[in-house]
């Protein structure tokens, strides 16, 4: 069971580092209930979701990361996430630390999906 998590994680993850948000939509399903914070409401449809990660390729770049599965059970898992990134029309460098809560269907996509994070 944590290797689906693991797999699903590296996908995404990866998929990031890459800027390949096309890729990283791939891990999700389209039905996917997709909190961008933690305190609103989430993404009212899969368009949303996409309109939150096209402009990753243009808004952020040198990305590294790391991340550590918490805890999982048959229905979900946590997973606690470091990042750094340079924002490209600022040239600010951030450093990430977050949670993601994700749950996975059967065929590994991502079926809800909530992430809390702080930036410095």
């Amino acid at each position: 069971m944590e290797e689906k998590y693991e797999n699903w994680t590296k996908e995404f993850m990866e998929s990031w580092k890459q800027l390949d948000w096309k890729r990283t939509l791939e891990t999700l399903d389209k039905n996917v209930e997709y909190y961008e914070n933690p305190i609103d409401s989430p993404c009212k449809n899969f368009d949303e979701v996409i309109n939150l990660w096209n402009v990753v390729a243009e808004n952020q770049k040198d990305i590294e990361y790391k991340y550590k599965i918490v805890s999982f059970n048959e229905k979900t898992c946590i997973i606690n996430w470091q990042m750094t990134r340079v924002m490209t029309k600022t040239k600010i460098k951030q450093e990430i630390d977050g949670i993601f809560q994700i749950s996975l269907n059967e065929e590994g996509k991502c079926t809800f999906f909530k992430q809390w994070r702080f930036t410095r």
